[in-house]
């Protein structure tokens, strides 16, 4: 089918939007330490937002200024300039921030699906450490075991400090250059070291399987440019092997980081013939977007149980979110990541960019699920012999995150989920599918 064109198109989450330049001002620099006075102020018809804050500017001014002319050691105008931006975004949450050009050159690769590295989707901590988010599947990463939760505390034997987050980072390199991790691991005493050969992660976003004649399996591992094209081809490949008549769908989503969320949307067109997707809220009118699906269920009705775990974030999230409030869907695992927070990249004219927060997401039934999470209708229980079966991994432990809707002050991650590996999971949803398959399997359609 079709989907209607999005007046978001190029929307990311997870951490992965695009800004439109509408966003940005060009604001001439202050004259004097006073404000203007609203009556001498050509935009005072204008939002407040709008209003350039002088004094504050002229103290950032001053203070650059004096680290400048007094500092102990010359510092380059540039790099001083450069902190000072990173400064504006390093306290507002952990998914704004500034991208230097490799950064940025990084960030489009992954979307795109290709880049030279271990295959991991990591966040960087304030320590300079990094904290695993999800290893991408067939990777050097998963081959190797890394798991969502893990800090890698060093590189090659040098422990990771914040600058280390400057451009593409250690974790980056040619392919068949190898690397060695320090990893710290919720439930494992000491730290320990892996070894990783890196290569040029192509990453295979969809693969699917039938688990027993009539009942099909597909797993997202994140959103990328072609992740809906490749949901579409795997479905139907699998359709055609059952005969056109499935009689249900297993969707795994287990640590999936999210990615981007015209992906998710699309896949969650495909399993809708109506009803709300998603709607997004922000400040400006341009964050505000609503997206809703078209005639057309690819599985003609049948039954769908959506896998999902403490790693599931962000578009991962919208899309069991949109299955879940449109009754499409059970889902079943643990409780998701919880971020609901939309990014947007502005690029800048010397080939950095900016990814700032600028709206909140929310499921068709206009439950916002950040620092919340998605509550699964059947919840599983990771092995308990797993050392991670109860790690605390939630957005709502994250320093600095935006408070959710229905977050309660010092309740933060007091129930977050857990990270569920392995097949038991993909048993359980099977059985819970199985129950929902109430009548005949569907006729096969020419």
């Amino acid at each position: 089918m079709s989907l209607r064109p999005l007046p978001l198109a190029t929307v990311l989450l997870a951490t992965w939007l695009c800004l439109s330049p509408a966003l940005a001002q060009d604001v001439p620099p202050p004259e004097k330490s006073q404000p203007v006075a609203s009556s001498d102020d050509p935009d005072a018809t204008e939002n407040a937002t709008t209003q350039v804050p002088l004094a504050e500017i002229q103290r950032l001014v001053s203070v650059y200024n004096a680290v400048r002319q007094a500092y102990v050691d010359p510092v380059d105008d540039s790099k001083l300039m450069h902190s000072a931006i990173k400064g504006l975004l390093l306290d507002l949450d952990p998914h704004s921030t500034y991208f230097d050009k490799d950064d940025a050159q990084a960030f489009d690769e992954e979307t795109s699906g290709a880049y030279d590295g271990i295959g991991v989707e990591v966040q960087q901590q304030a320590d300079g450490t990094v904290k695993v988010i999800a290893p991408i599947d067939d990777t050097p990463a998963a081959r190797v075991g890394l798991k969502s939760g893990d800090i890698i505390t060093a590189v090659d034997g040098h422990p990771l400090t914040p600058s280390d987050a400057e451009g593409q980072g250690p974790l980056r390199g040619n392919p068949g250059s190898e690397v060695t991790l320090t990893i710290e691991r919720d439930g494992v005493d000491k730290p320990f070291d892996v070894k990783l050969k890196r290569e040029t992660i192509r990453v295979a976003s969809v693969r699917g399987r039938m688990l027993e004649p009539g009942y099909a399996y597909v797993r997202v591992a994140a959103f990328q440019a072609d992740t809906a094209a490749d949901f579409e081809h795997v479905l139907d490949g699998l359709q055609a092997k059952g005969g056109n008549a499935l009689r249900g769908l297993v969707l795994d989503l287990r640590s999936n980081p999210g990615g981007l969320l015209t992906s998710a949307v699309q896949i969650a067109d495909d399993l809708l013939d109506q009803g709300g997707i998603v709607s997004t809220r922000g400040r400006t009118p341009i964050s505000d977007a609503k997206f809703s699906a078209t005639p057309g269920d690819r599985m003609h009705g049948a039954p769908v149980v959506v896998l999902v775990d403490a790693g599931s974030a962000s578009a991962a999230e919208v899309l069991a979110g949109a299955l879940h409030d449109n009754h499409r869907a059970r889902i079943v695992g643990s409780r998701t990541f919880g971020k609901g927070s939309v990014q947007t990249l502005l690029p800048l004219d010397n080939g950095d960019s900016v990814k700032l927060t600028t709206a909140r997401y929310y499921t068709p039934s206009g439950k916002s699920i950040q620092a919340r999470g998605i509550e699964p209708d059947v919840v599983l229980h990771a092995d308990a012999k797993s050392p991670d079966a109860h790690a605390d991994y939630a957005e709502a432990l994250l320093p600095g995150h935006l408070h959710g809707e229905d977050e309660v002050d010092g309740e933060a991650g007091s129930n977050a989920g857990e990270t569920l590996d392995g097949d038991a999971p993909i048993a359980a949803a099977l059985a819970e599918l199985k129950k929902q398959v109430a009548m005949p399997a569907p006729k096969p359609r020419s």
